[in-house]
């Protein structure tokens, strides 16, 4: 006959454990809750990071810290391309070159493939790359008059 003790002691010893179960569930759940939180905040703290390093390096520098940082993709550009959006916009190189501020002769260069033009222009052309015929008229006609 088994030991009527030692049969309690079992019981009362799997129902703790199956109670501590029962409680620490909970708890792992919220661990692992904090645990992920951490660690995002932790990636935000190291990114943070970075960004102070980058801006005192610029500021170190002499840059303008408040400045958006540069272009990380440079402009595409194709000699087709600066062709192709002046004669859409039916001008002379000479007008399409006085809207980008470089000569017609500068114009022809480009679409020729002889001269690539410069990162500051290459911005200028870009921003006048998009306009319509009316715009691109009506800020010929700004540059003509004086002001």
């Amino acid at each position: 006959m088994p030991d009527v003790a030692a049969v309690l002691r079992q019981e009362i010893t799997r129902l703790a454990r199956k109670e501590d179960r029962t409680q620490i569930a909970p708890l792992r759940n919220a661990q692992t809750e904090l645990r992920k939180r951490l660690a995002a905040l932790q990636s935000e703290v190291a990114e943070l990071a970075r960004t102070v390093k980058r801006l005192e390096k610029q500021a170190a520098s002499g840059r303008d810290a408040g400045a958006a940082p540069a272009q990380t993709t440079p402009q595409r550009y194709s000699p087709g391309w600066v062709a192709a959006d002046r004669k859409r916009l039916g001008l002379s190189a000479e007008d399409y070159g006085r809207l980008v501020g470089v000569t017609g002769q500068t114009i022809y260069s480009w679409e020729t493939g002889a001269s690539r033009p410069r990162a500051e222009k290459l911005a200028a052309w870009a921003a006048v790359r998009g306009i319509g015929k009316r715009e691109a008229r009506r800020r010929l006609e700004q540059l003509d008059s004086p002001e």
